[in-house]
């Protein structure tokens, strides 16, 4: 498990959050501390604002009320840190450009928009390419692409940013097997050189093998902290409420 008794700022703080659309609260007065290193999961049912609270972190949606800091500073002065891999349902793969060239783009915030990428750049994003198993694909079109495939390149573009919190939204959804296991080892990799990972997940009973941290989230923060601790069946209960059928007893007990 990461490391998280050092000193200085949290990697992510989130303080009274509260978020609308059409009047309607997606997150309501949501309380998060995440500290540096940690490899976290942020699970809750349909609907529980798992997507808007990344997209609130990112400054992509405005918040009725609260505040979000990156260590201890507001996102956008702290933009160059931060690494985002969205759904992979909500980009265009139509629109025409190559996978190294997407990789590449995870430079830009390092160049500036006015400095075209060079051989640096080019070596940065195959090296990535290469950790995800997709460097022979590299001037493939991105339409051409399998859905895991397509997972991995943004990840890859996320991965050449060296960013020190990568925030990431369902990155195993719908993702073949393959992949999956590339995601988690990058996602361990990462975890070993301290950076701190968020992701948004679904597959409860996969929590204790692939994350040191849970925050478990319906509207409203229900508890967060580490696996082992926080991930009990009455917080379950707490967060999915009547829509918690079955969980395997396994998946609750932690990793030994």
């Amino acid at each position: 498990m990461a490391d998280v008794r050092n000193s200085g700022p949290m990697a992510v703080e989130i303080e009274d959050l509260t978020v609308a659309y059409q009047q309607q609260p997606v997150l309501w007065d949501v309380d998060l501390r995440i500290p540096r290193g940690v490899l976290m999961a942020i699970v809750g049912p349909n609907g529980a604002g798992k997507t808007t609270l990344i997209k609130a972190v990112l400054g992509l949606v405005r918040p009725l009320a609260g505040e979000v800091r990156i260590f201890g500073k507001p996102y956008k002065e702290q933009r160059q840190r931060v690494a985002y891999v969205p759904q992979r349902s909500s980009v265009d793969w139509d629109f025409p450009t190559t996978v190294l060239d997407v990789v590449m783009m995870g430079r830009y915030g390092q160049l500036g928009w006015f400095r075209r990428p060079g051989r640096r750049e080019r070596r940065l994003a195959m090296a990535a390419l290469e950790k995800l198993g997709m460097q022979a694909f590299a001037e493939r079109q991105i339409s051409q692409l399998s859905g895991g495939q397509q997972q991995r390149v943004f990840l890859a573009r996320a991965l050449v940013q060296d960013a020190d919190v990568y925030l990431m939204d369902e990155p195993f959804q719908g993702v073949d097997a393959t992949t999956e296991r590339a995601i988690v080892t990058l996602l361990q990799e990462l975890s070993r050189q301290k950076k701190t990972v968020v992701v948004v997940h679904h597959d409860l009973q996969s929590v204790p093998d692939y994350f040191h941290w849970v925050a478990l989230l319906n509207v409203r923060a229900i508890a967060s902290g580490p696996v082992d601790r926080v991930f009990t069946l009455d917080n379950l209960k707490k967060t999915y409420g009547g829509h918690l059928v079955w969980i395997e007893k396994e998946a609750l007990a932690g990793s030994d």
